[in-house]
C-alpha cells in the first residue's frame, strides 16, 4: 500500500452517478473504493476537471446504495478515470 494513503483500497465494481450543475449527469463505475474515496471510470465525456466537487450516488442493480448524494472532490484525473475524495458537508448545508 502506498504510504501516502490513509485508507486501504478495495477492488470494487459499483455503478456510480455523478452530477455537477455545469456539467450535468455522468455515469461510471468504481474500480476501487476506500473510506477516503473511490477511483471511478466514467463512461463518456465530459470528464470533470481536478478540483471539481460533484454529487455522487452509488447504485446497485435495483435502487441506490445511498439515497442522498454524497459530495466528492476530483483529486486526480487520467483519461476517463477520476480519483474522488469524500468531502465534508458544510455545517450550514
Amino acid at each position: 500500500m502506498d504510504e501516502r494513503r490513509k485508507f486501504e483500497r478495495r477492488p470494487s465494481n459499483i455503478r456510480v452517478e455523478l452530477w455537477h450543475p455545469s456539467i450535468g449527469k455522468m455515469i461510471g463505475s468504481t474500480q476501487d473504493i476506500s473510506d477516503g474515496g473511490a477511483s471511478v471510470m466514467i463512461e463518456h465525456p465530459p470528464i470533470p476537471p481536478i478540483g471539481t466537487v460533484v454529487e455522487v450516488r452509488f447504485r446497485r442493480a435495483v435502487g441506490a446504495i445511498n439515497n442522498e448524494p454524497v459530495r466528492m472532490q476530483v483529486m486526480h484525473q487520467h483519461r476517463n478515470i477520476v480519483g474522488l475524495m469524500f468531502t465534508p458537508v458544510p455545517i450550514d448545508a
